[in-house]
């Protein structure tokens, strides 16, 4: 079965991420508090998936159960995904919430059918890097001034030596079209944009169909 994913991240306003705290923060929690969540990625911490070859381990296999976990452990939460697809409140869409309108400059998104943006991403930087990300695999709701407390380890996660780019490029398995900015790239440069300009920021990992 085909599904859409999506990443994004978004800047946005203290009073904006204050209106969209009730909604996301409460779901946000709930997936990552789920003992079944924080099995997987402990377990992820220990082995992370060699290569995203992995990713297509043969059902049965001695990789599966590893395979199962890591896509798990990376898809979109099931809680994000009932409050931000419109399930629980008919009225609130995140695509067009809190998505829609904004500037190239204040938006980082990422979108592939049949792919995970944010899997990739933490399979291309490894357990240690993506452990210094503030929320929930990809998922968190930040004031401006929590912003700018993070960019230190959020830059400590997404700056690579010319050999560690190479590395977690060869890692980092999506496709993107010509001049698309990938997962490597794209949240950092929102990042500093949010810290620079004394904005929050929102990001989201949802299905989209």
């Amino acid at each position: 079965m085909g599904f859409t994913s999506a990443w994004a991240i978004t800047t946005h306003t203290d009073d904006t991420i204050a209106e969209l705290a009730p909604r996301l923060l409460p779901a946000i929690r709930a997936d990552s508090i789920h003992p079944e969540a924080r099995r997987r990625w402990r377990r992820w911490q220990r082995t992370p998936l060699p290569d995203h070859h992995t990713w297509y381990a043969p059902a049965g296999s001695p990789q599966d159960s590893a395979v199962d976990s890591f896509r798990e452990l990376t898809a979109p939460g099931r809680h994000i995904d009932a409050v931000c697809d419109g399930t629980t409140d008919p009225a609130f869409y995140v695509v067009d919430d809190v998505w829609q309108g904004q500037d190239h400059a204040d938006i980082f998104i990422s979108v592939h059918s049949k792919q995970y943006p944010v899997a990739s991403l933490f399979h291309a930087i490894g357990p240690a890097r993506a452990a210094l990300l503030p929320g929930w695999c990809g998922n968190f709701l930040l004031t401006s001034t929590q912003t700018r407390q993070f960019l230190p380890d959020v830059e400590r996660a997404l700056s690579f030596t010319p050999a560690e780019r190479a590395l977690a490029d060869t890692q980092d398995w999506l496709d993107y079209a010509d001049h698309e900015e990938s997962v490597l790239d794209g949240p950092l440069r929102v990042w500093r944009t949010a810290a620079r300009t004394g904005r929050g920021l929102c990001g989201v990992a949802v299905h989209l169909g």
